[in-house]
């Protein structure tokens, strides 16, 4: 591959594991990286050199002693609304946060894996907008395009993957957040199942809408870094059954019978998808039909399902903001959304959670026609660098909206999605989802991994300072 780039997650952890590189050379090579574009790229809101090379040395001299570990000493990133023991968990907001004193669950069973955690990634502010800008950490710029939004809210791990800083890292996903900033950087996003990777400290981050997942240039490193992540504390109130999500990537998923859906789901503002995006998940949707699958249109019956997500996002605004330090500094549409979050924290929230299970029932009985559902990620490619930023709270979610329309339902339904790369418009990466029901992941794996043996997405890199197009490995 052209220049300095990290190798993947899988490969990372074989070399350490034959004895071909250290976690030190690894874990400095990826801290040289950070440094030399943060200036530029801001992926990140906090940088761990000194307490990663530490690490790194216990890796290597595990790794000297023979212990194997699936990560054994490979640096990985994470979102910063993850707890990080000795780092603050700022969640895109100004003022001083102190350090939190334990790891969350999901960061802990990283470090259980082996895993060394150079540092914690930007995101808009509580993880709010597809866009990741803000003033306490200015804006994440995509690599692909330094003029353009990597995408949010997990845009600074899906920045930092696409560059090659990191293997892989760890986003959350409460609207889309992991999908779109994957959609928008040429990656392979998994939005698990509720409860996969664990929230915890926050049992039900945002009442159960948002969820962990991974950020990864394959398939393999996005099921890797799911299945070291995967996991519950005791306290956990979703405890799905395991999967092996590695051991998806190889399996044939057989001949499936996939509803190709381009109508957005119900918005209470237009929404339209551009037809450029449209080609492009066509084109999907042809490669699946020649790989032996039927394809046809049709749509779930997804119904007023926008009724049941705003209560249980805005309540989980508001509980988000009254733990944060100085609520003064926060955006002021964020302080607008906490008091809607106020308002609907009563009956409205609990008719929206009740309202889960009938749709459940409904957009699952759309699964006994079909095993797949695949849908655009979003309905434009990237918007430029502040154009979302500056705008009140109306225009704003008119503008989110009429640009991503179609990831949050899955959030409602905490059932599972897989963005893969569908392509480029005018130079700028889209997505697509494959969608399935409950537990689902190992059949999307291995049907992304199909797609990616054929198209081999994984091949192309953001161009970089002198280069025009996108490279090749080579």
């Amino acid at each position: 591959m052209t220049r300095d780039r990290a190798a993947g997650l899988a490969e990372s952890a074989r070399a350490l594991a034959d004895g071909e590189v250290t976690s030190r050379a690894l874990v400095a090579a990826a801290l040289a990286r950070i440094e030399a574009t943060q200036g530029t790229l801001n992926a990140f809101r906090v940088v761990r050199a000194e307490a990663a090379l530490v690490e790194a040395k216990a890796a290597d001299a595990e790794l000297a002693a023979g212990v194997r570990r699936p990560l054994l000493g490979v640096p990985v990133a994470v979102k910063d609304d993850m707890d990080v023991a000795g780092e603050p968990t700022a969640f895109g907001c100004g003022g001083e946060f102190p350090p939190v004193t334990e790891d969350g669950e999901a960061v802990r069973r990283l470090r259980a894996a082996g895993a060394v955690i150079v540092g914690k990634t930007n995101t808009c502010e509580l993880g709010q907008w597809p866009f990741t800008e803000g003033p306490a950490f200015g804006a994440t710029r995509n690599p692909w395009h330094p003029d353009h939004t990597p995408g949010g809210s997990s845009g600074g791990s899906a920045a930092a993957v696409a560059a090659g800083l990191v293997p892989a890292a760890l986003g959350s996903d409460g609207a889309g957040s992991v999908r779109i900033p994957a959609s928008w950087t040429h990656l392979i996003g998994i939005k698990p199942q509720r409860g996969r990777i664990s929230t915890w400290p926050r049992g039900e981050s945002f009442q159960g809408i948002t969820v962990n997942g991974t950020l990864a240039r394959t398939v393999a490193d996005a099921a890797l870094l799911l299945d070291a992540a995967a996991g519950n504390h005791d306290l956990d109130p979703h405890r799905p059954p395991a999967i092996n999500a590695s051991e998806a990537v190889g399996r044939d998923p057989g001949r499936l019978r996939i509803a190709l859906s381009l109508k957005p789901p119900f918005t209470a503002v237009p929404a339209r998808l551009q037809p450029e995006v449209r080609a492009r998940v066509v084109q999907l949707a042809e490669k699946l039909s020649a790989l032996g699958h039927t394809v046809e249109e049709a749509d779930p019956p997804y119904g007023q399902i926008g009724l049941t997500f705003v209560p249980r996002a805005t309540v989980g605004i508001a509980e988000w903001v009254s733990v944060t330090p100085s609520p003064a500094l926060l955006d002021p549409r964020t302080r607008g959304a906490a008091r809607l979050g106020r308002l609907l924290g009563g009956v409205p929230l609990r008719a929206a959670r009740r309202a889960e299970a009938v749709l459940h029932r409904r957009i699952g009985a759309f699964y006994e026609s079909y095993d797949v559902i695949l849908t655009p990620t979003t309905a434009a490619p990237p918007p430029r660098i502040g154009a979302m930023l500056g705008l009140g709270g109306f225009a704003t979610d008119r503008a989110m909206i009429a640009a991503c329309p179609y990831a949050w339902p899955w959030n409602v339904l905490g059932w599972p999605g897989v963005n893969v790369p569908a392509g480029f418009v005018d130079g700028l990466p889209v997505g697509a989802q494959l969608l399935g029901p409950a537990n689902s992941e190992p059949l999307l794996i291995s049907l992304a991994a199909q797609l990616e043996a054929e198209l081999r997405w994984h091949e192309l890199w953001p161009p970089q300072q002198g280069e025009e197009e996108p490279v090749a490995v080579g």
